[in-house]
Formats: structure tokens, C-alpha cells, sequence
């Protein structure tokens, strides 16, 4: 069994997810007392959050840098970002980094085309959905990615920062965020593409598909780390 290297705490709230859903998907697939090997780097989100909204994504990634220095000399085999956002800066962290990394993204494509869906709608963080850098992993995979309208992007993306990172679930955010899904058309399924979306909705509350970054990406963590 591989050793799986987490970058977390961008939120807290969906790092203790992903820690969740590693150990339980071990389990399920080994029994007995089997859990995941597993070593978490967390780092504060305020002050990550604090330097993505200033537009100054070089600090931000000189943090991550020393965090997956960190996984790496902790003998991790390889690095989950437990974060879709941060996913934007993977290309200027991978040059100071020797071990691999599982890609969020690449994850949840595989599992799109697995489904054989064509077309997605794309929810996260204004980041994630208005910049390219996620949506051209989906595209490379022939996947057809749409977004909000921009007044909705900034709806969910607030509701993320100021409800959801901080752990608080409301009813009202969540109609909302169901709304904004079913005006879409011609979608055959939304992917939950910020790692604390899947605490406000999941696949009971809807009728196409539904792509739950973190249980995905978690699920093919120990996938990998399971491989031979």
C-alpha cells in the first residue's frame, strides 16, 4: 500500500472529507481493520484565502511549495490536493516536487467519461469557473464544460467562502445552488467542482448526474495507492 501524501486545510471543513472518505473506501475494499496510509499537511486557509482574492497566487504557491516539500520528506509515495481551486497553480508547484500528483481534475474527467456524459455544468469558486485552467483538463478530454452567468458565479462563489468554508450548511444556499443547476439545459451532469459543495447537495437532490470532486478524487487516491 502507497503511502497518500494530502495537502490540506483549504478548507479544514473538506480536508476532514477527504480523510473520511480515503479511510472509509480503504476499508470497504480491504475489510478487517484496514485503513489508508496516509500522511496530511494542512496549511491556513486564511491566509490563502486572503492572498487569492488580492490576486497574489506567487505567495500563494510558495506555501504550497513548502507543504508538499513537507508530504514529500514525510515519505509520502505521491500528493492529493484536497482542493480544486489550487489545482491553478499545480504547473509552478510540480518543478520543485520529485513524487507525482493525482489531479483533481484528470480524476473527475475519467470519471465523467466513464458515465459516458458529453456535457457538464461546472460549479466552484469564481476561479475554477471563469479561468481555464480546469476547464481545459474536462476539454482534453472531450467533455463540453458550461459555467453560470456571472451574476450566479458570484453567488455560488460567495456562498462558498462565506458559508460553506466555515461550515455552516444553510437550506437557502442550497435552493439556490439548485436553481442555478436546473436552468441549465442540455447538461448531463453537474460537477461539484469546490470540495465543500458536496456538504450542501449530493446526488439525492437531483436528477442527472452528479460529480462529487472530493469523493472522486479521494476514491482514486486509494486506487492508486492500492495499485501494484
Amino acid at each position: 500500500m502507497k503511502t497518500i501524501g494530502l495537502l490540506g486545510g483549504m478548507s479544514w471543513e473538506s480536508s476532514m472529507q477527504y480523510y473520511k472518505e480515503i479511510n472509509e473506501y480503504t476499508n470497504n475494499i480491504l475489510g478487517s481493520q484496514n485503513n489508508a496510509k496516509s500522511v496530511m499537511v494542512t496549511v491556513n486557509f486564511d491566509e490563502i484565502e486572503k492572498l487569492q482574492h488580492q490576486n497574489k497566487w506567487s505567495e500563494a504557491c510558495d506555501i504550497l511549495i513548502k507543504a508538499c516539500k513537507d508530504l514529500q520528506n514525510a515519505n509520502a509515495d505521491f500528493i492529493v490536493i484536497c482542493t480544486n481551486t489550487m489545482h491553478k497553480l499545480l504547473p509552478d508547484i510540480k518543478p520543485y516536487i520529485d513524487i507525482p500528483f493525482l489531479h483533481i481534475a484528470d480524476a473527475t474527467a475519467n470519471e465523467i467519461n466513464k458515465q459516458n456524459i458529453k456535457k457538464v455544468l461546472l460549479l466552484g469558486t469564481k476561479f475554477t469557473m471563469s479561468e481555464d485552467f480546469y476547464k481545459d483538463v474536462l476539454i482534453g478530454q472531450n467533455i463540453e464544460v458550461v459555467v453560470p452567468n456571472e451574476n450566479d458565479m458570484d453567488t455560488i462563489h460567495s456562498i462558498i467562502y462565506d458559508e460553506l468554508c466555515l461550515g455552516s450548511i444553510k437550506e437557502s444556499s442550497k435552493q439556490i445552488y439548485l436553481d442555478i443547476i436546473n436552468k441549465q439545459s442540455n447538461i448531463g451532469g453537474v460537477i461539484l467542482g469546490c470540495t465543500e459543495i458536496g456538504m450542501l447537495i449530493n446526488q439525492n437532490d437531483l436528477d442527472m448526474k452528479v460529480f462529487d470532486t472530493t469523493k472522486i478524487h479521494s476514491n482514486s487516491a486509494v486506487q492508486l495507492a492500492l495499485k501494484s
